[in-house]
C-alpha cells in the first residue's frame, strides 16, 4: 500500500445525518446538517479528483460546521492535493485540536507529515493511531510506517513495524509483500520465497505476492517454483500489471 493509497482510502464518505447536531436551535441542526451534506459531496468529489468542485464544497461545509474535525481533516487533504502544505497543515491540526484522540486523524495527519519528509513525525504519528485501541485497522498505520521509513531508505527500521503489522493482522498481503521486497533486497531469496508460499497456504494470493514469489525463486534458480508462481498469476490475475510484468521479462520462458 502505497502512502497516496492509504490517503485516497481514508477519505471516506459519511452519512447525511451523521453530523446533525441534537442542539434544539433549529438554525444549529440547519446548518449542521447542511455541512454534513456538503462534506459528503465534497468528499466524493475528492475521491473523483474533481478539485474545485471538491473545495467549494468543504469550504462551504467548513462555514456551516466550523467545528466538525471531520470537515477539517478532509479540507487538509484538499490543500495538500492543491500543493498548498501551509494550508493543509493547519487544518490537520485543527482537526486534531478538536479531536485529539482520533485514530483516523492521526493516521491521516501522518500520512501527510510522511509524504512531506517529516518521517520521524509521521511514524510517531502513525504508532500513536495503532495503539488507539479504538482504530479499526492499526495493523494499516503499522504497514504506513514502515512504508515511510522505507521511502527515506531506512528499512531496518522499517521491518519490525511490518512484521508487527502481521502479528496484529496475520492476513495482511501488503505486510508480507514489504517484508518479501526486504528479503530480496537483502539477498535472502529463501526467505523471500518461504514467506510469500507460506502467506499463501493460509491467505488468499495477491498480483504482487506472486510476483515477488517468481521473482525468489528465478534467483534461487527454482524453474519450478518460477513456472508455479508465473502459472498462477497469469491464471488468477491475467489482466494485472503484475501479469504482464513477468510475461516481458521472461520472454517466454520461466
Amino acid at each position: 500500500m502505497s502512502l497516496r493509497r492509504a490517503a485516497v482510502t481514508l477519505a471516506c464518505l459519511l452519512p447525511l445525518g451523521g453530523c446533525i447536531s441534537t442542539n434544539n436551535d433549529s438554525g444549529g441542526v440547519s446548518n449542521q446538517a447542511a455541512g454534513a451534506a456538503n462534506l459528503q459531496l465534497g468528499a466524493a468529489y475528492l475521491q473523483q479528483d474533481n478539485l474545485p468542485f471538491a473545495k467549494e464544497k468543504l469550504e462551504r461545509a467548513e462555514k456551516q460546521a466550523p467545528r466538525d474535525p471531520v470537515v477539517h481533516g478532509m479540507l487538509a487533504m484538499l490543500y495538500h492535493r492543491l500543493g498548498d502544505d501551509q494550508k493543509a497543515e493547519k487544518e490537520y491540526r485543527t482537526a486534531l485540536e478538536l479531536a485529539p484522540n482520533d485514530p483516523e486523524q492521526l493516521n491521516n495527519y501522518a500520512v501527510f507529515l510522511c509524504s512531506t519528509g517529516r518521517v520521524d513525525e509521521g511514524v510517531k504519528r502513525f504508532q500513536e493511531a495503532a495503539s488507539n485501541q479504538l482504530y479499526r485497522t492499526p495493523w494499516a498505520a503499522y504497514t504506513n510506517a514502515g512504508v515511510c521509513l522505507r521511502g527515506a531508505g531506512r528499512d531496518a527500521e522499517a521491518r519490525p513495524l511490518f512484521l508487527r503489522a502481521l502479528q496484529v493482522r496475520p492476513d495482511s498481503a501488503e505486510a508480507a509483500v514489504q517484508l518479501a521486497d526486504l528479503d530480496l533486497k537483502d539477498h535472502r531469496p529463501a526467505d523471500a520465497y518461504r514467506r510469500v508460499t507460506d502467506f499463501m497456504k493460509a491467505n488468499p494470493a495477491t498480483p504482487d505476492l506472486l510476483l515477488f514469489g517468481w521473482r525468489a525463486a528465478r534467483e534461487l534458480k527454482d524453474p519450478a517454483g518460477a513456472a508455479q508462481m508465473a502459472w498462477r498469476l497469469h491464471s488468477d490475475f491475467p489482466d494485472s500489471d503484475q501479469a504482464h510484468a513477468v510475461a516481458q521479462m521472461s520472454g517466454g520462458r520461466n
